[in-house]
């Protein structure tokens, strides 16, 4: 299934002497928040550990006390869940990006533009109301909730034993131009398998814009109840986090003879400062564009080139001597750029602004051809491509 909101290269080129608009057919996939700011997790096993979703009343309801879900059952479609849930079918479509007629995959979450009543055991639930963290039910509100759904000819006068669910609030992220289940996982620091399993996504991992996602809480053993690791302490914004007392404090170390003081090192000349954009001392046939971090590699298919994050204003480098031989934008405006290097050589950069080069410039390797644009979307999309195939760049780059 084609990503909905994938752009696509749109350039012209020259006919004759590029040919591109075959080889800039495939899909320019573009992470636009990926990981920006935010480190790659590396305990794996950490993010795996994560809670089962809740189970939805027989409406499919799943409700907070912020906001209320829906989830899909085999076979419906947007229209079925609004009728079953008792709301306007074009509302629900138009607040998660589809039409009536979308037809949904199970366990696909539809976020509500609106409340509809509390799940109750009446509606299939465990408890009555919204799930509430642990400590926070309100057993009067709860009792209030009870005795309003009461029949007026109840006359049984058993104690009242209001229950409802408990269990952390999980964000609720809507999906931006450009983002994958896979960039949103590392965003969150969560698997993708937990991302995929809370909100059905496909084995694809297909995600569309403007789709609501719920990330995956950790298990109750993982955190104290309120999604804080049972072991961190929270302080107060700008009080800084309290020291650990280090292992020695409970038991002094020896007293040591102090060493005699080393002999005074001899000035030494600074290195000069190095321009990391132009890496003229690489051996390697290409630079890279920008210096900093790959948030995305390679992948036929789906990923025609690699994406490197770096920060908003970093200039964007030719990677090898060539001509530019085009200078265009997406169906999005996402700005790109094409330049044309010896031996049937294409490479592309896209998401720069404040362009410092023409069509039919002779450019160097190095040479400032912008820079990366503000905003979330802080990376820049390289491709190499050899006549009409896109190909690896890091081969060239290494």
């Amino acid at each position: 299934m084609t990503h909905p909101f994938r752009p696509r290269l749109a350039m012209a080129c020259g006919a004759a002497a590029l040919a591109l608009a075959a080889g800039c057919s495939q899909p320019l996939d573009m992470d636009l928040r990926s990981a920006m700011g935010n480190p790659f997790g590396t305990a794996d096993a950490a993010r795996d550990a994560v809670a089962d979703r809740p189970r939805p009343d027989d409406r499919g309801i799943i409700s907070y006390p912020n906001y209320q879900v829906a989830v899909a059952r085999r076979g419906d479609t947007v229209g079925d869940v609004a009728a079953r849930i008792g709301v306007d079918a074009a509302q629900l479509a138009r607040f998660n990006g589809m039409t009536p007629d979308t037809r949904l995959r199970r366990d696909e979450i539809l976020a509500l533009p609106s409340r509809v009543a509390e799940p109750s055991p009446a509606t299939g639930a465990a408890g009555i109301g919204p799930i509430q963290p642990p400590g926070g039910v309100d057993i009067e509100a709860l009792a209030g909730q009870a005795i309003d759904s009461a029949t007026p000819t109840a006359i049984e006068t058993a104690a009242l034993d209001p229950q409802a669910q408990t269990g952390v609030e999980p964000i609720r992220h809507k999906v931006e131009r450009g983002e994958t289940a896979f960039t949103i996982a590392r965003l969150y620091d969560v698997s993708v398998r937990a991302l995929a399993d809370w909100n059905g996504l496909d084995r694809d991992f297909t995600v569309r814009e403007g789709q609501y996602l719920l990330i995956p809480v950790a298990l109750p053993d993982e955190a104290d109840g309120t999604g804080t690791p049972a072991n961190e302490t929270i302080t107060d914004p700008g009080a800084g986090s309290p020291t650990p007392t280090p292992p020695s404090a409970a038991q002094p170390l020896p007293d040591e003879a102090p060493l005699p003081a080393a002999a005074p090192t001899p000035d030494l000349p600074e290195p000069p400062a190095l321009d990391t954009g132009a890496a003229s001392t690489s051996t390697a046939q290409m630079a890279y564009p920008v210096q900093g971090r790959i948030i995305r590699e390679y992948a036929k298919g789906r990923n025609e080139g690699i994406d490197i994050a770096a920060d908003p204003g970093t200039p964007v480098r030719a990677a090898a001597a060539g001509t530019v031989a085009a200078i265009t934008s997406d169906a999005d405006q996402i700005p790109i750029i094409v330049i044309r290097h010896p031996d049937n050589l294409l490479t592309v950069y896209a998401n720069a602004e404040a362009i410092t080069v023409d069509k039919g410039d002779s450019v160097s390797r190095g040479q400032q051809l912008g820079r990366i644009r503000s905003g979330d979307a802080s990376y820049v999309h390289f491709e190499v491509r050899k006549g009409f195939d896109s190909v690896d760049p890091m081969p060239y780059l290494e």
